[in-house]
């Protein structure tokens, strides 16, 4: 007992002088408190951040003496000493500039973005609270260099330097490491499944091709978002948005946002956090009735295709179909030698009759943190969930109806290396073609041969005055009353048979008779990084790798997986090496050196290697250099898929891809009377590849008549694209301006392309031997009489193609404390369109942009504005849906907000495109209107 009582007694009088405990607060040099803040006892991951008021209490197991640190975005850090227990510090943060914040894209490894090796764009807390857009990813729009192509109010694009599509596979988007794209559609869907306002640390954006460190996707730039950890963020948060849509087409709607989150700090050893996020509005409504294929036709043509009309594509040249007539003894050869060689497409659906134009997103995420030893090594899992409804604009029009993605991850990891695994499955829900819906309710009233067959025959009869009250040889009015007749008994919307008809349609997965797509692909992905530079002084060196197995499951509505699912995998190594050198007082040299070598099953390995030099003098001036390279492997759809569009069929160009699609095509009674053709045949996706003419040449035929200028295409099938860009950047102080230059220029080689090719069900496009009696070869013939399929592929073009650009961004403070910032962007393709008129880049990108932004974050006191401003010059837009120009635009966003530290809250409100000007940022999409909108805000720090 002696020796025991004395121990225990020694016991519990360290346990009372051991826990520490400091307090205080922090603010900046103003005197305003700074919520939010980092405080963290230096050498240890122990640590909190302030509240609200900007006040702190931080328990340490612990004696004195020892270091504490605080430190905020946009803010310089400090530290004070900790010399006793129940000490009260109060610290204050003298607000830095953009050049001193921290990111750790660009070299996978903290440092400030004034010495990064390449152009960074940041978005961190200061610019996400006081953002004039309606969320922080709208905010993005503002940034320097970055273009963000809206196709529905919640599916976004972000792109960089060019060509853009709203299917944007040259870009990679990373949430916390893992990447947001759907397996389906191979590519990021904005927002729409991803982070809540509440839950967001940081966002970095890397322009430009980055495949040394990222692998494959990472072609044309990185979206990294970064959420708060529990263990420094705890508490629940929350925000609530409410406001309306004003738009010209659908006038005002209402429009909610609401998100939570939850985070808690058991010890210093585990934390969790959970987040909730919904958000409904009406979508911008797509209602554009000019001529899809840029003719300058309208309603009154025969041949009408509008852009936002569905159903109206289904074309066929009435001479062919009097042809037909003929041989059925339909109609008599002098009333067929009446119809003219023109086209007549069937009469659609407009688009906002075959959705409601609802958008909404419903996502939820949680997270456990596990720190089995209090230090910087932790254990993650993270889930995340969403389901959401939006529009989707790719070779068609697409209602995305309650489509479901989750992800999963198991990561390991400390300040010097991780490794995580994660998967990402989806569901396409009730997504539906609304291009096929308006097609095929159509059929479910009236196939198309009989309802082309029954114009043709009214026509004729018309044309030559067997009609009372039609003249003779008037065409207009002969075209008129053709289509009268034909559309006799047609659903029209509102009807119950239209409702019958649009139902049984949009739950059909058959593209023939409707217009369901169903998808449950997956991928996983597993990637580790160890960052070797606390073993030596040397240089900092880094080595990684990474490997992923898609696994495709459309049921054969995309993909040509009706016998089951596709898999294949690919997979990558890396390493990089960085070092700094001291020249002299004055400059500081960095060196980085990266390669990447990449495999993927269906083709030979790349390597990718990058090398920066970075010359910083007297900490206020840095100048940069790099030359990298990277590769892009074909999609997933690239690959596989088997999709027929309308007026053209998708074939990927995998090898094994090629025979797994196949469809029988009728043959016209021409061909079986006179050439004795079958009255069907099958033809497989091969076809494409091996046995068509160029799109370009058989336009000529349908101009001239001429069968004889047609031109063999036969594409390669499709293999990587490969980029080398060269860069020049400088970041510094000038006076009391903050600068950030850069410019580069990109060189592709093998770039992918989509051509579409024409191929006969008849005969061989390299045999030109003629059919005797008609002087044409078979294949000739065969287009000739209309027995053909348009395909588009998926290949290389041997053609150079080269971009250029630059980009100028400039900060400053004005009238004491107001924040001023502008950018211009200037971006040219490098391209001989003359030389190469088959070949469609999708650059996408206007050649001029500029953005301003003003405000002042603490006006008076616990008010602050911002104003921004952007304007784009105008530019053409091509994709597989249809090309068009974008007419230039200006867009102004503003917003006022009021903190009130008594409820821990912030006020907002807020109007984006206030000069209420709708426009478009594509073609075919909907004309974006105005937003107007007040947000409270709870704890969020």
């Amino acid at each position: 007992m002696k020796t025991i009582i004395p121990l225990l007694v020694l016991f519990f009088c360290s346990l009372s002088y051991s826990q520490t405990t400091i307090s205080g607060s922090v603010k900046d040099d103003n005197g305003q408190p700074i919520p939010g803040a980092n405080i963290i006892i230096i050498g240890t991951t122990t640590g909190t951040v302030t509240d609200f008021d900007g006040n702190f209490t931080l328990n340490y197991s612990q004696n004195p003496p020892f270091t504490i640190r605080a430190s905020s975005v946009g803010f310089e850090t400090t530290s004070e000493e900790v010399t006793s227990n129940n000490q009260k510090i109060d610290f204050v943060l003298v607000e830095g500039n953009a050049l001193d914040e921290v990111i750790i894209s660009a070299s996978r490894t903290p440092e400030r973005i004034f010495e990064s090796p390449v152009t960074v764009e940041r978005f961190g807390l200061k610019e996400i609270r006081n953002t004039a857009s309606a969320d922080f990813y709208d905010g993005l729009e503002n940034l320097k260099g970055v273009d963000v192509n809206t196709n529905s109010l919640t599916f976004k694009s972000v792109n960089t330097r060019g060509f853009a599509t709203f299917a944007n596979n040259r870009f990679m988007q990373l949430v916390d490491g893992m990447d947001n794209s759907t397996p389906a559609l191979n590519f990021p869907i904005g927002n729409l499944v991803g982070m809540i306002e509440t839950d967001v640390q940081s966002v970095e954006i890397l322009p430009g091709a980055a495949s040394a460190l990222y692998g494959a996707n990472a072609f044309n730039g990185i979206l990294f978002m970064r959420s708060k950890s529990p263990f420094d963020h705890h508490g629940i948060s929350a925000y609530y948005k409410q406001g309306i849509t004003s738009q010209e087409s659908a006038g005002d709607n209402d429009y909610k946002d609401f998100g939570i989150r939850a985070a808690h700090k058991f010890s210093d050893k585990f934390a969790a956090k959970v987040n909730f996020g919904y958000l409904q509005g009406t979508d911008w409504m797509a209602t554009s009735e000019e001529d899809k294929l840029n003719r300058g036709f309208d309603r009154t043509n025969p041949d009408y295709d509008g852009i936002n009309i569905h159903g109206d594509d289904e074309s066929l040249n009435m001479t062919l179909v009097a042809g037909g007539l003929v041989q059925a003894g339909i109609l008599p050869q002098a009333l067929a030698d009446l119809v003219p060689s023109q086209s007549v497409s069937r009469t659609g659906y407009a688009e906002r009759d075959l959705t409601d134009y609802n958008a909404e997103s419903v996502k939820a995420d949680w997270g456990l943190y596990f720190r089995p030893w209090a230090d910087d090594f932790e254990i993650q899992y993270v889930g995340k969930v969403g389901v959401g409804t939006t529009i989707y604009q790719g070779a068609n029009r697409y209602n995305i109806k309650g489509f479901f993605q989750q992800q999963h991850k198991l990561e390991f990891k400390n300040n010097n290396f991780y490794l995580r695994g994660y998967v990402v499955t989806d569901k396409a829900g009730d997504s539906y073609d609304m291009s096929f819906t308006g097609r095929n309710i159509n059929r479910a009233w009236k196939d198309d041969l009989t309802w082309h067959g029954e114009y043709v025959s009214t026509f004729a009869q018309a044309f030559a005055g067997l009609i009372p009250n039609v003249p003779a040889g008037n065409a207009d009015a002969a075209h008129v009353l053709a289509r009268q007749i034909a559309e006799m008994g047609r659903f029209e919307p509102g009807t119950p048979e239209f409702e019958a008809a649009f139902n049984k349609s949009i739950n059909d997965p058959n593209l023939a008779t409707g217009s369901k797509f169903q998808d449950a692909s997956k991928y996983y992905h597993a990637d580790a990084n160890y960052n070797f530079s606390h073993l030596w002084d040397v240089a900092e060196v880094q080595v990684g790798g990474s490997y992923r197995k898609y696994s495709l499951n459309s049921s054969g509505t995309i993909y040509t997986d009706t016998d089951g699912s596709i898999d294949y995998s690919e997979f990558g190594l890396y390493t990089q090496i960085q070092k700094n050198m001291e020249l002299n007082e004055a400059l500081k040299l960095k060196l980085t050196g990266s390669i990447r070598y990449d495999k993927s099953e269906f083709f030979d390995g790349f390597l990718s290697p990058r090398f920066s030099a970075g010359l910083t003098v007297n900490e206020n001036h840095n100048i940069r250099a790099s030359v990298q390279t990277g590769f892009r492997n074909p999609t997933t759809q690239d690959l596989f898929i088997g999709l027929n569009s309308g007026r053209a069929v998708l074939i990927g160009a995998a090898p094994d891809n090629l025979d797994r699609y196949s469809r029988d095509y009728p043959v016209s009674l021409a061909a079986q009377v006179g050439l004795g053709q079958p009255s069907s045949i099958t033809q497989t996706g091969r076809a494409a590849y091996e046995n068509s003419y160029t799109a370009a040449s058989f336009l000529q035929v349908l101009a001239t008549g001429n069968p004889t200028l047609l031109e063999v295409a036969n594409p390669d099938v499709v293999k990587p694209e490969q980029i080398t860009s060269f860069e020049i950047g400088y970041r510094g102080k000038l006076s009391n301006f903050t600068v950030d230059f850069s410019a580069y220029y990109n060189s592709y080689k093998d770039f992918l392309t989509q051509p579409v090719v024409v191929s006969p069900l008849y005969g061989n496009v390299t045999d030109s031997t003629p059919v005797p009696g008609i002087g044409l070869p078979l294949s000739a013939v065969s287009i000739a009489n209309g027995d053909f399929q348009l395909y588009s592929t998926y290949t290389n073009s041997p053609a150079n193609v080269n971009s250029y650009g630059a980009s100028l961004g400039l900060s400053t403070k004005v009238f004491g404390d107001f924040d001023l910032s502008g950018s211009y962007t200037y971006a040219k393709l490098d391209f001989d369109q003359e030389s190469n008129p088959g070949l469609t880049t999708n650059f996408n990108t206007p050649e001029h942009r500029a953005k301003v932004s003003f405000g002042n974050t603490n006006l008076f006191k616990n008010f602050g504005f911002n104003v921004a401003w952007r304007w784009s010059d105008n530019y053409f837009w091509e994709s597989s849906f249809g090309n068009g120009a974008v007419p230039a635009y200006n867009v102004i966003d503003a917003q006022i907000n009021l903190k009130v530290p008594s409820l821990k809250s912030s006020f907002k409100a807020g109007a984006t495109n206030l000069l209420g000007d709708d426009y478009t940022q594509a073609f075919g999409t909907g004309f974006i209107g105005s937003m107007y909108y007040v947000s409270w805000v709870i704890n969020n720090l």
